[in-house]
């Protein structure tokens, strides 16, 4: 799975700690986010995707191997 996360932090000029400050979880959680290396709750993807303006099927890039 890949995110839009970082690109779409960088158009609001958000650092991984804004963001996460914002929805209520560690930087780091941010940054395993944004390397797909963290599937969040479906609460957290809505969270992520409602401060950055976006909507949950924008911000997640799913490829065929991420759906077997």
């Amino acid at each position: 799975m890949k995110t839009r996360i970082k690109e779409l932090r960088a158009r609001y000029d958000m650092t991984q700690e804004d963001l996460a400050s914002r929805v209520g979880v560690r930087r780091e959680t941010i940054g395993f986010l944004e390397k797909g290396k963290y599937n969040p709750s479906l609460k957290l993807a809505y969270k992520v995707a409602r401060c950055l303006q976006t909507s949950i099927d924008e911000l997640f890039i799913f490829e065929e191997e991420d759906l077997a």
